[in-house]
């Protein structure tokens, strides 16, 4: 019974380990090491970082970016700052070394014309598909059917009564 008692803190104190290593593994994931040489270069910096994307993750920025890819672009940046490229230069030596996509907001180009009007074009679509519905449904046009073409015509209706009564027949058939 003495062994009980002794196990049961003991798996609780790993577990309670495991789990603040594991926390603790996550925050230590995003934190930047080198610190720059001025608040201004910093302040610029984490600006860049954040509009900038990063290449191998796609749908992030590279201030949320944990990939090694990341990593080096931060890296990089940093570096520019440094040197006292200033924010367009920097952007433009990102550009001119993996193309817009590196951007969040891609310059208004031929190439980049679908990014940018694509939305507006289907918005556009969407809405007039919409007032058409609506004006179908209120002018009695949209999806209901007249009285008349609700009715069967005679020989329809001989030969719903036909598939009813030999659909009756196989199910009692079955049944038995």
């Amino acid at each position: 019974m003495l062994n009980k008692i002794e196990k049961k803190p003991l798996g609780a104190v790993r577990t309670l380990l495991l789990a603040v290593v594991m926390c603790a593994g996550a925050s230590w994931a995003s934190v930047e090491v080198e610190p720059l040489s001025s608040a201004e270069l910093q302040a610029r910096y984490q600006v860049l970082i954040e509009e900038m994307r990063c290449p191998k993750c796609q749908n992030q920025n590279l201030a949320g970016s944990d990939s090694m890819v990341a990593m080096d672009l931060r890296r990089e940046i940093r570096r520019l700052l440094e040197e006292g490229f200033s924010d367009v230069e920097v952007q433009d030596y990102m550009v001119a070394r993996y193309g817009d996509f590196v951007l969040y907001r891609p310059p208004l180009q031929r190439n980049t014309m679908a990014l940018w009007f694509a939305p507006g074009v289907f918005a556009a679509l969407g809405l007039l598909t919409l007032i058409v519905i609506v004006v179908r449904s209120r002018n009695g046009r949209g999806g209901r059917q007249d009285q008349d073409a609700q009715e069967l015509s005679v020989e329809e209706q001989r030969r719903l009564e036909e598939l009813l009564n030999t659909g009756e027949q196989r199910g009692g058939k079955n049944n038995d």
